[in-house]
């Protein structure tokens, strides 16, 4: 199945949904990532000074990992192209009018936010007002 590329198809069909848990980011040297992190994992990106691990907050106190503060992801359910020019701003733009901050993680067949947990509900509603629906 091939991914929507059309912005305002996309922006229409965003259908943001909010996880019930609670992420963190941390970062770890290579050498110090282990099987049940890979495995627990919600997401990895391997960076110049470590890896960084999006993890659940429960997991993370269990390790003694450290982090700056908890986030909550909003997976927006339309099947985005990893192609698609403009989406990924049109949401940034929006929240950020809305002193909200984005980060923004792309796979391959949705885009997903990580939004501090504080601010879920007025990202859900600000994200529900770009795509023209209300929840």
């Amino acid at each position: 199945m091939v991914g929507e590329v059309n912005l305002n198809t996309l922006l229409r069909g965003l259908s943001p949904v909010a996880s019930d848990e609670d992420f963190v980011f941390v970062s770890l040297a290579e050498d110090k990532v282990t099987s049940t992190l890979l495995e627990q994992a919600k997401g990895l990106f391997k960076e110049r000074e470590g890896v960084t691990l999006i993890i659940d907050v429960s997991l993370a106190r269990q390790l003694g990992l450290s982090y700056e503060g908890t986030f909550r992801c909003i997976t927006c359910e339309v099947h985005s192209s990893l192609e698609a020019v403009g989406m990924t701003a049109a949401m940034s733009n929006a929240l950020a009018r809305a002193g909200i901050s984005a980060n923004v993680v792309a796979a391959y067949f949705h885009d997903h936010i990580f939004i501090p947990s504080k601010d879920v509900d007025k990202a859900l509603s600000t994200l529900s007002m770009l795509s023209g629906s209300t929840q």
